[in-house]
């Protein structure tokens, strides 16, 4: 079934309001018409199986036959913060990160980021990446569209993770698999994580520290050194995997 997101002032029980590009995409490309049934994700938690009562080129009007708590979301809310990337590869990180749940993603410019952003740029960029965002969430069946930040500096970035109880930072300096495996097995479901990946050339080490000092726990992803369009998306899947498999256990 089709998959479209509002905020939650468009909603008005019995009623929701489609706006914006949705309306064209509704209309013109999937050419739906009064009765089509299709699915309303919001950022309440819950998702709306409606059907059309009314379109027109400003709004489609859907009428909600029945609602339920999204069961999409993962039990724990992921940061992602990613040392922007060269060319387009921020934008591959953003998609599969929605898939694999990731609840926010900000953009870090560090030490060793190559990639340089004027301000016009960055809001193009952000505004490209959230569109990515909304295309993964639909697709995936997410309950909700992920919100791509503006990109920040590490020091504010820190800041901003600082409230996760979670916080780790993989690098290849950490210490071995078991104390990773460890931290991720202790991870319980309701617990925030904020995970930071650096760009290409990883991490300085005077970032590293910065870190540390503000609680962030250096973590590694095994033996090998995996690129920065790879490193966030192996330590999502294992997340991922984690938090899944305990809600299961919780439903027993």
């Amino acid at each position: 079934m089709r998959r479209f997101f509002v905020q939650p002032e468009q909603i008005e029980e019995p009623v929701i309001h489609i706006t914006g590009g949705d309306v064209n995409h509704i209309c013109h490309v999937l050419r739906m018409g009064q009765g089509d049934t299709l699915v309303v994700g919001c950022s309440d938690g819950r998702e709306y199986t409606c059907y059309i009562e009314c379109l027109s080129d400003q709004e489609v009007t859907v009428h909600i036959m029945y609602v339920q708590d999204t069961q999409a979301e993962l039990p724990s809310k992921i940061y992602l913060f990613q040392g922007l990337p060269k060319s387009d590869k921020m934008d591959w990180i953003i998609q599969k990160a929605v898939e694999l749940g990731v609840h926010e993603v900000i953009p870090v410019e560090t030490m060793r980021t190559v990639v340089k952003l004027d301000a016009k740029k960055a809001a193009k960029k952000v505004q490209r990446w959230q569109q990515i965002a909304e295309g993964a969430a639909k697709q995936s069946g997410r309950g909700f569209v992920p919100q791509i930040h503006p990109l920040c500096s590490f020091e504010k970035a820190l800041e901003y993770g600082s409230s996760c109880p979670v916080k780790w930072i993989p690098y290849e300096r950490a210490e071995g698999m078991a104390a990773t495996r460890k931290r991720i097995s202790a991870l319980e479901p309701g617990e925030s994580v904020a995970i930071f990946i650096g760009p290409e050339g990883g991490f300085d080490e005077r970032e590293i520290q910065k870190a540390v000092e503000r609680g962030y726990a250096p973590i590694t992803l095994g033996r090998r050194i995996l690129r920065t369009e790879t490193a966030g998306l192996a330590l999502l899947s294992v997340l991922m995997f984690h938090l899944d498999l305990d809600s299961d256990k919780g439903d027993m």
